[in-house]
């Protein structure tokens, strides 16, 4: 109690403009707790977590720079493991995004706010390692009683920003322990761990931005310029500035005399402006050169290494038309339906990429179908090992996921066996049906994921492991955490990203998955009539393109001459006749007395706008 009471004075006393030992950070963020966000430090903040929904929308908006962030995460966390370090990413609003950390003490992290969906602005937790970075704009570290508000005194933390390609602070990368020694300069090492990380995060940003311009990189020394540089710009053709990290901003706005943080009067300015250099003496700067014989000189005298890299060619098109620029296996996926082009695309930008993916969708809809794609879409070199958890009984999946040793149990094969996922390592695990995983496992996959390694059953040392996660489910996931039937940890640790499949009977390409379908049944031998195509196009498709699938296969099986006809096909997908022709003149007449107003005809039939849409399309009006 005496503590909390001395942390007060102290801070009552900076108020009153007394002196302090504090780091200028430090001070200023009480003075701002004071005086800005009119907060009170004898009044006890605990740790806020947003709301589900709430996350979800950050995690959205930030998904891009979740899914680069995701692989500097991790390698810093393998750097720091074991010695209980938590990994935050805090959006510009202070809200965690995404998280690392070890599973076995997540109610201790979670209270404490080191946790995903924790929120740390300045004006809700007080001085704290996010919210003072967001303000400053520079790394830091707030150390124990550095902390505003006392029910965050145990914790030390050390936050980087993370900066767009222009100039705006985007994010913040936190490291932070429970408990931690007395001294404050105990956390250099982990200052520099979390800069570095935030410079490397900020460099592939640059570098995935601006593939078809070009780049120049820059370091202090020679020996580290290919392969850790410090800073990086982009460059139009033009050879004006585009865009730059962090450390590039500094660069230029030394080299000309002016602000880092106003990025905004740096970006667009000609390259001549801040070196004694001209966009066609870039080509003399690539690796073809030795790398201390590329040297730059700043317009303030300072000489620097540096590494051009040239542009890509630059596609023609735009993404969403460019179908044909999609790789194969995703182009497959659909035939021009609107949510299809876009999932494509998106699963395109996502397929190289190293983050999990989570895919929605109805049953039957082609989950594993995009996964497939996604993984052949990809530059691993790995199998892709798919897992239905569904299918498997809960008495073996753990042993077919993890594996096991000679003699693990009883009726174990007697050479051990290689588990799911070990088969995966290098490459792809889809893990189908993830709703369906017991809870007890779904602990032991979150600790190979978090781990990167995989422990048999029956063995008394981990195996190393890399593999991409993606993951799907018919269920709503978010339901089920909330329910507590899944572990809201693994929930954010499988779904970095989201594909969305739509159903069948809401996609204008019917008529393209069809045809496919009756090529990949007749091989090219099949016709069907226009009354069997009639038909097929209004059914309700319950069962999406898996029912759509069988009752080609059946048609083709039974139809006779070649050509698909309606007596071909399944009974529940024919015509109904007369009954159907009672409720399509039932609804032609609400139509008419309506003067075609659907609004109007659903408020009469107690329906909903998409329903009064669907029944007019199965009833040909």
């Amino acid at each position: 109690m005496s503590a909390h009471v001395d942390h007060i004075r102290e801070i009552e006393r900076v108020r009153a403009g007394g002196p302090s030992d504090r780091d200028p950070t430090v001070v200023q963020s009480w003075l701002r707790c004071l005086h800005a966000h009119r907060l009170d430090p004898a009044q006890a903040c605990e740790a806020y977590i947003v709301p589900e929904a709430r996350l979800r929308e950050h995690r959205q908006q930030s998904e891009d720079l979740i899914a680069i962030a995701r692989s500097g995460l991790e390698q810093l966390y393998r750097h720091i493991a074991g010695q209980h370090y938590v990994l935050l990413l805090a959006d510009r609003q202070g809200v965690a995004v995404d998280f690392l950390g070890d599973p076995l003490f997540n109610n201790q992290l979670r209270k404490s706010g080191l946790y995903l969906g924790a929120e740390w602005s300045e004006a809700r937790a007080g001085t704290c390692a996010v919210g003072a970075c967001l303000e400053a704009g520079e790394a830091l570290t707030i150390h124990q009683s550095d902390h505003f508000d006392n029910t965050h005194t145990p914790l030390s933390c050390t936050a980087a920003p993370i900066y767009r390609a222009d100039g705006e602070l985007a994010a913040v990368l936190d490291i932070s322990l429970l408990s931690s020694p007395i001294q404050k300069t105990s956390q250099k090492l982990a200052l520099h761990l979390v800069t570095a990380t935030a410079r490397r995060i900020e460099l592939a940003n640059l570098m995935a931005r601006n593939r078809h311009e070009w780049v120049l990189r820059f370091a202090q020394s020679p020996e580290f310029l290919d392969v850790d540089p410090e800073a990086a710009v982009s460059i139009d053709g033009s050879g004006r500035i585009l865009g730059l990290t962090h450390g590039g901003a500094r660069i230029l706005a030394d080299a000309a005399g002016g602000d880092w943080r106003r990025a905004d009067l740096l970006i667009g300015q000609p390259l001549v402006h801040f070196f004694d250099l001209a966009v066609d003496d870039l080509p003399g700067l690539t690796r073809r050169r030795p790398t201390r014989d590329r040297v730059v000189r700043a317009r303030d005298g300072h000489i620097l290494f540096a590494h051009a890299i040239e542009p890509q060619n630059r596609p023609a098109g735009s993404p969403v038309s460019r179908r044909r620029d999609l790789p194969e296996p995703l182009r497959a996926l659909g035939g021009g339906d609107p949510r299809m082009v876009a999932l494509q695309a998106r699963a395109a930008k996502l397929a190289p990429k190293p983050v999990p993916i989570l895919i929605q969708g109805e049953t039957g809809t082609g989950k594993e179908f995009l996964a497939r794609a996604l993984h052949e879409g990809s530059s691993l070199n790995g199998a892709y090992v798919a897992v239905n958890c569904a299918a498997i009984p809960e008495s073996l999946i753990e042993g077919e996921l993890f594996g096991h040793v000679p003699g693990a149990f009883t009726g174990a094969a007697a050479k051990g066996r290689k588990g799911l996922i070990e088969a995966a390592d290098g490459g792809t695990l889809f893990l189908d049906e993830i709703g369906d995983m017991p809870l007890a496992l779904q602990a032991r996959l979150l600790r190979v994921l978090a781990e990167r390694e995989v422990t048999p059953v029956g063995a008394s040392r981990p195996r190393p492991v890399a593999v991409r996660v993606l993951s799907a489910s018919h269920r709503d996931l978010g339901r089920l955490v909330a329910e507590g039937r899944f572990r809201q940890d693994l929930y954010y640790r499988l779904n970095a990203a989201t594909l969305t499949l739509p159903p069948l009977r809401e996609r204008q390409d019917f008529d393209w998955v069809l045809d496919r379908l009756i090529e990949r049944h007749g091989g090219g031998r099949l016709a069907i009539a226009d009354a069997a195509r009639r038909a097929l196009r209004a059914h309700d498709w319950p069962g999406n393109i898996r029912e759509l699938d069988n009752a080609v296969a059946l048609a083709a099986a039974l139809c006779e001459g070649g050509v698909i006809e309606t007596a071909d096909l399944p009974d529940h997908v024919q015509p109904a006749g007369e009954a159907d022709d009672a409720r399509r003149a039932a609804l032609a007449a609400v139509l008419r007395d309506c003067g075609g107003n659907i609004s109007e005809a659903a408020r009469r039939l107690g329906l909903d706008r998409t329903t009064v849409h669907r029944q007019m399309k199965r009833l040909g009006l």
